[in-house]
């Protein structure tokens, strides 16, 4: 018979029986796995007690902290009254039509219409699916092509990776064809020597139009972009970037879909990052805080455009072939639902107020001599390290010195994540100014200890 006996530790037992994803395996070998057990407020606490400020929100979606009451009652409520269904067949809970009803009114759409999924990733590869069909379905199945940008993240299936312009994908062998990555809006790193930013933006605008050119505009089903990279390491777009690149697409008839599902919701001070950026798209892929992280849920929610497009495509096969078993799940539909009405009320002024202290606090740290640039918009925020400032020379790989970096701060009780050469923080929306101190305090400290190991 097997030997069912569990290790003796939490660690133990977390290694024995996980494969990790997304997670730095020499740091999990050299330090161990971090169990946690509950939430309290913007804190976890783990299995031996240690109490951590986590600034990541979990992964960017605990916008309310983690014992938020009012959301755990609209979970107990619905569970109570109708536990779990689904939204094919023209049957759907009332929790589904009541949130459809309200991302509608909420977003930047007159007449939208919204499609469910699990997660943003099943709703990026569901928009992709949705422009693929309506290309067929309007005598245009050559229109396949799918624009990005370098750096991008918009998910793990396997069209949401092909979009994703991350090298770590190339060990999957994506991504497939026709997915293509122009160039990163990041101008501080991609700029060329001696060019201003408006230059450097007016330099994408004309790849773009070149890449059009190039692959034909009657190939192209649509351009994905996140108003802020966010898992690229927070990045902003260069200054007038969106209005430099959006006109050339809408001349050429391709779709634009704004991917929010990290910023929107408030995290940029504005209910979605493309009202930051002063731009309606022709859909918008939302997720993450779209709960508040108390429910996996990701939806594809439709311009009227491409609304009334889509519907005449599906009406002329009498359906849209495609779907979720979850998708529309009425708990958390309920959730949903009290997660916007929070950041209509309360939330979403508080990121507005935080916004200051929050930058302001960023650029305290940015003048550390081993800090090249500090980057933000709303309560997103990351800090890239180099190991020369004057020439934005990076650290050596080998030194890994973001995970440094961060597994110093869980030391000193702070959760903060590592991408690439930077240090991200988005923390929840329920910060104090007090526990902002305290989250700078803290990531400054590491930021001392790492540095000066490695001077």
């Amino acid at each position: 018979m097997p030997d069912t006996t569990l290790p003796d530790t939490w660690d133990a037992r977390a290694k024995s029986a996980s494969f990790f994803g997304f997670t730095d395996l020499p740091s999990i070998e050299a330090r161990g796995t971090v169990v946690l057990t509950h939430g309290e407020g913007p804190y976890v606490i783990d299995t031996e007690g240690r109490r951590y400020l986590d600034a990541n929100s979990g992964l960017w979606n605990m916008i309310a902290g983690f014992d938020h009451p009012g959301l755990t009652k609209a979970a107990q409520d619905q569970y109570a009254r109708f536990p779990g269904y689904h939204a094919f067949f023209g049957r759907m809970s009332d929790q589904t039509v009541m949130l459809s009803e309200k991302l509608a009114q909420v977003s930047p759409f007159d007449g939208a219409k919204v499609f469910y999924t699990n997660s943003g990733s099943e709703a990026n590869d569901t928009m992709v699916k949705m422009l693929w069909f309506l290309a067929g379905a309007e005598g245009q199945p050559q229109r396949r092509k799918i624009l990005t940008r370098g750096n991008a993240y918009h998910g793990v299936t396997v069209v949401s990776a092909s979009m994703t312009g991350k090298p770590y994908n190339s060990v999957f062998g994506l991504p497939l064809p026709g997915f293509l990555h122009l160039t990163c809006p990041h101008y501080w790193r991609e700029g060329r020597p001696g060019e201003t930013e408006a230059q450097f933006t007016q330099r994408l605008a004309a790849e773009l139009e070149e890449v059009i050119a190039r692959e034909g505009a009657d190939t192209i089903a649509g351009f994905f972009a996140e108003p802020v990279q966010g898992a690229g390491g927070v990045i902003p777009p260069s200054e007038g970037y969106f209005d430099a690149i959006l006109p050339i697409l809408r001349r050429h008839g391709i779709p634009v879909i704004a991917d929010e599902v990290i910023t929107g919701f408030g995290r940029t001070g504005s209910m979605w990052g493309s009202e930051s950026y002063g731009f309606v798209p022709g859909a918008i892929i939302a997720s993450k805080a779209l709960t508040a992280g108390y429910f996996p849920m990701g939806a594809v929610i439709l311009g009227p455009e491409l609304a009334d497009r889509l519907q005449r495509a599906t009406d002329a096969i009498e359906e849209f072939p495609h779907g979720f078993t979850a998708s529309g799940h009425p708990v958390g539909c309920a959730i949903a639902l009290a997660a916007i009405d929070l950041v209509e009320t309360d939330l979403l002024a508080r990121v507005q107020a935080l916004t200051p202290a929050f930058e302001a606090g960023l650029a305290r740290l940015a003048e550390h001599p081993h800090i090249g640039e500090a980057r933000s918009r709303g309560l997103m925020g990351a800090l890239e390290a180099v190991k020369d400032k004057a020439t934005k020379t990076p650290w050596e790989g080998h030194l890994s010195v973001s995970e440094r970096i961060a597994n110093t701060c869980t030391d000193h009780g702070l959760i903060c994540r590592p991408l690439g050469q930077s240090v991200v923080l988005c923390p929840p929306f329920i910060l104090t100014e007090g526990q902002m101190d305290e989250m700078f305090t803290k990531l400054g400290t590491a930021l001392d200890a790492v540095f000066e190991g490695l001077a």
